[in-house]
């Protein structure tokens, strides 16, 4: 048999596979008569025996991963009472793995391997957090989560249909996901800070799952404390920061021409009202501290299928007065949306968008008017959580934020 000279890289890729899961074993095996069996030695002649046994015959690869899982078993049997974990033994068969992988994609093969070590090395770390950190209601969650996206994903149908085929169900599905997701991405950032650093950072997290109840909660707490006024204040209009930022990335999901469209009256928008809510953070920090114990759920499949279900009437509404009414009719529609959720109405004029059945230059204003209505309702939402007091200090930076946006996109 007659090997050229990019064979000896791939062997060199699978004994380099071999030594590195092997250091890592090796520190982990412990010392005496109760080590464990495999460390670095074992570990690289592994993964060399399956890169020379690939080359050789696919049939004799197969018989070194049986022997090798006999091995295996033979030692884990031996230290069974002292160390109960299949780790080393699995790691070992799938090191064989790794070596054959290398001789037809060491780039692959490289990249398992380092991912590999990397999960082994990390042990304590995530034990601990499976132990100590996650709850039973988080990993419920997280399994909700992993089953809408890997399992009920793939099922969706990816196609317009319904009335005026305005629906596109995998659309509507990815919102789902997308909700859920930045609702746990916000339950996260609310345990690990709570509300050491202030409100202002838990408003701008709470703002990616609901910017009008994180407006209501904050006007509570400065009705009740009214200590907290400023930080209260910064930390309802981060919120709407947040609203840009997931509009934002909503618009890149959906539609990458309609986000370059909306890009400048987007920033316009974000930094008119990031810079007013610096100005309340550092008043803020002069103020006393308070802790933020009310972290909501991690997923709420509820409010994510209720939004999903909110975007599908909307979609259907805005097509079919786009079909009555022409461009005023969906102008209409937009503002009607807007007065829940300024997201749902965004969503469903980028899905006209991308469907073909409505121009790029057409769907900014109905988006900005959706916009604009959606601010009002959280100045009144202001009005009645947090009073007087409270919402005169909100309002002025919604006006700030919708006017600069509309300023941006009168610039563009």
């Amino acid at each position: 048999m007659i090997f050229d000279n990019s064979i000896w890289i791939n062997l060199a890729a699978a004994l380099a596979i071999g030594l590195l899961i092997g250091v890592e074993r090796e520190r982990s095996k412990g010392t005496g008569p109760n080590r464990a069996a495999a460390g670095i030695r074992t570990f690289t002649i592994a993964s060399l025996l399956g890169a020379i046994s690939i080359l050789v015959n696919f049939w004799l690869l197969v018989a070194s991963m049986v022997c090798v899982t006999i091995f295996a078993a033979a030692a884990y049997f031996r230290n069974r009472d002292d160390d109960p974990g299949l780790t080393t033994e699995i790691a070992l068969l799938f090191t064989v793995i790794l070596g054959a992988l290398a001789i037809s994609s060491p780039s692959l093969a490289a990249g398992l391997a380092v991912s590999t070590t990397i999960l082994l090395a990390a042990k304590q770390p995530i034990h601990g957090f499976v132990r100590g950190v996650l709850t039973k209601d988080e990993l419920s969650d997280l399994l909700i989560l992993a089953a809408a996206t890997l399992i009920v994903m793939p099922l969706v149908p990816n196609r317009f249909m319904g009335p005026f085929d305005a629906i596109n169900p995998r659309n509507l599905w990815l919102i789902v996901i997308l909700i859920m997701v930045i609702s746990a991405l916000g339950h996260i950032g609310l345990r690990w800070l709570g509300g050491r650093i202030g409100l202002p950072v838990v408003g701008l997290i709470s703002g990616f799952v609901s910017s009008t109840a994180t407006i209501g909660a904050m006007g509570v707490r400065a009705r009740d404390t009214p200590a907290l006024l400023s930080s209260a204040v910064a930390g309802a209009m981060l919120s709407n920061l947040a609203t840009m930022l997931q509009l934002a990335l909503l618009l890149a999901a959906l539609n990458i021409p309609t986000l370059r469209m909306m890009a400048l009256p987007l920033v316009c928008g974000g930094v008119s009202v990031a810079i007013y809510s610096l100005v309340l953070t550092l008043k803020s920090f002069r103020e006393a501290g308070s802790e933020f114990n009310n972290p909501t759920e991690a997923i709420s499949i509820k409010t994510a299928l209720t939004l999903a279900g909110v975007i599908g009437c909307v979609l259907i509404a805005t097509a079919a007065l786009q079909t009555w009414f022409g461009q005023a009719g969906l102008v209409a529609a937009s503002a009607m949306a807007g007065l829940a959720d300024v997201h749902s109405a965004a969503i469903s004029i980028v899905s006209l968008v991308g469907a073909g059945k409505l121009e790029l230059q057409a769907a900014a204003i109905p988006i900005l008017i959706a916009f604009t209505v959606n601010s009002i309702s959280k100045a009144v939402m202001s009005f009645v959580s947090g009073g007087k007091v409270f919402s005169l200090r909100v309002i002025p930076g919604l006006m700030l934020q919708v006017s600069a946006t509309w300023a941006g996109w009168w610039l563009f």
